[in-house]
């Protein structure tokens, strides 16, 4: 028998350790795990990184959010405030403008249409002003001083020369060359003067803003690329702390492991850093891979045994065939020469002696003729599975119409009766299967109790074997026996009353288990005795049984012995 283990790797450390190596065993163990606790777990080593990853998060969102918030102000500066105050500066110097040409018109003209433009311009002033001022506490404060300035330089001109050279050509109607236009001409050129000072201030501090914009979009665009350049940074270092961390380690213990699982049961499973995690697998692993080779030994030993027994089972087998051939040759010629001069002394002095003289001579005869019948049966139970063919496709029709002319003079004699159905191909050997249908008949006709025997035989399908159902009207055989009745020997019956060796059941069982199916007493059935086996069903016939099989399922017909 070859070794189990003949592949594996041997090592000084295959062998079984003693109490030292174990102690030394769960000490290094222990010494392993009390490295192993001081570790980071994983838990931690990925908690770390995810909170540089958020502290990270966090600063960029600051950041981005300050930037964002600068930019914001500084654009809402320039378009909501600085442009739309230059606008109305711009719209004041126009309304102003056209004041001037509206009354330099009407007195030139004396003709009421040319104050129009005096009219509108005096409402466009109020309304830039007006606008002026709801956004001067966020203009620079000169600003704002120049808006006074402007709207006080507006109100003295009207009052000083253009409402007075309007009421002076209302009376007059006509035009009047009033000697104050000089004075009112350089009023208004100090008017446009303050008006020009208040537009450069505005202009100058809206070119002022707009360079902070630029400024805070710079810092924007600065703070995106940082974050960018930053984030991409701390992934790559969390990868690369990860991967020598957590990945380079767990290559290690794989490898490690791999070693092991290619049968090096000798290498020792051990890892120098990684997470505690892992460190604690790498410990496992080995405290694995010393229970195999605990195992390993034992089964090492076991398997010493059982070649022991292996080879006491050959020497044991040979000797039955030994013992076989030499009952089927030298015992049975001094046997059957046993029988015959008893059967000849039988012959010769039957009723010469007195009646204790010819029992005795009776139960010689009996006794060498059941000696004779036990050593054939013996000799039959020994030879099944001992045959160097396979097993093939037999016919069961053919193993039964066999068995059934074995015993057609008993079946006579009985007037017993057989319903069956075809039967179909099976994979088995034709004298060994006709062996079991003989040894079930001749039961059913042994223990008929008295009346005709009637013998049912059926077959189903149950993939991937036949199963035969063999029911009779006999005594029947109680549950309690199942079993025993398949036990070499085994008799429920006195000899008296029913003659055999008790052989044939166990012998049925050996033939049906060797061909790979089984045989049992179906203790439900009442009105007599039913056995059911299995027989292997031949490839050929699993999905599409031929068409001479295909009534192995029918309802059995009766045949006349």
């Amino acid at each position: 028998m070859t070794d189990l283990n003949a592949d594996i790797k041997q090592s000084p450390a295959n062998s079984p350790p003693d109490g030292t190596g174990t102690r030394r065993a769960r000490s290094d163990r222990a010494a392993a795990r009390a490295v192993s606790a001081r570790r980071w777990p994983l838990s931690r080593i990925i908690g770390v990184a995810l909170l540089i990853l958020l502290l990270f998060s966090v600063a960029a969102m600051v950041a981005g959010g300050l930037a964002l918030l600068s930019l914001r102000d500084n654009r809402e500066r320039v378009v909501g405030t600085l442009s739309p105050a230059a606008l109305q500066v711009q719209r004041l110097d126009t309304a102003l403008v056209d004041q001037e040409t509206g009354v330099r018109g009407y007195a030139l003209s004396g003709q009421r249409d040319f104050l129009a433009p005096y009219t509108a311009g005096l409402a466009d002033e109020r309304n830039a002003i007006r606008a002026l001022q709801a956004v001067s506490k966020q203009l620079p404060p000169s600003a704002a001083a120049d808006l006074k300035s402007v709207a006080e330089q507006a109100h003295f001109w009207r009052t000083h020369y253009a409402q007075p050279t309007i009421n002076q050509v209302s009376r007059a109607g006509k035009p009047v060359v009033s000697p104050e236009i000089l004075t009112g001409k350089a009023d208004f050129d100090a008017l446009r003067a303050k008006v020009g000072a208040l537009q450069a201030e505005i202009s100058g501090a809206r070119t002022q803003a707009v360079a902070a914009l630029n400024d805070s979009a710079a810092v924007l665009d600065g703070v995106f690329i940082a974050v960018a350049v930053g984030l991409a940074a701390i992934v790559l270092l969390l990868a690369l702390g990860l991967r020598a961390a957590v990945i380079r380690p767990v290559h290690r213990l794989a490898a490690e492991a791999r070693q092991v699982a290619e049968g090096d049961f000798g290498h020792e499973v051990s890892l120098a850093g990684g997470p505690r995690e892992v460190t604690d697998l790498a410990v496992d692993v080995n405290t694995m891979r010393e229970r195999i080779l605990d195992e390993l030994a034992a089964t090492r030993r076991a398997n010493a045994v059982l070649q022991a027994h292996t080879a006491e089972l050959e020497r044991s087998n040979s000797e039955l065939e030994q013992f076989a051939y030499v009952a089927s040759h030298d015992l049975q010629e001094p046997l059957r020469k046993v029988a015959s001069f008893t059967q000849l002394l039988q012959r010769r002095y039957a009723g010469q002696l007195d009646a204790r003289a010819d029992q005795y001579i009776e139960f010689a005869v009996d006794g060498a003729k059941r000696m004779q019948a036990l050593i054939n049966d013996l000799l039959q139970y020994s030879r099944v599975g001992r045959s160097a063919r396979e097993p093939a496709l037999v016919s069961s029709d053919a193993a039964l119409t066999q068995a059934r002319n074995n015993l057609a003079t008993v079946m006579e004699e009985t007037g017993a009766t057989v319903e069956t159905g075809h039967l179909p191909l099976v994979l088995a050997e034709l004298p060994l299967l006709t062996a079991v249908f003989q040894n079930l008949l001749s039961n059913a006709l042994k223990f008929s109790g008295g009346k005709p025997p009637r013998v049912v035989i059926t077959c189903t399908r149950d993939e991937p074997f036949w199963l035969f159902s063999f029911s009779d009207n006999g005594i029947g055989i109680g549950p309690e026996y199942a079993e025993r009745i398949f036990v070499i020997f085994q008799r429920l019956h006195e000899r008296s009353a029913y003659p055999g060796t008790g052989i044939g059941l166990a012998m049925t069982r050996k033939i049906i288990e060797y061909f790979g199916g089984r045989i049992w007493l179906d203790t439900s059935y009442t009105d007599g005795s039913r056995f059911l086996f299995t027989l292997p069903m031949p490839a050929e016939t699993m999905d599409h049984p031929p068409e001479d099989e295909t009534s192995a399922d029918e309802t059995p017909k009766e045949a006349d012995a």
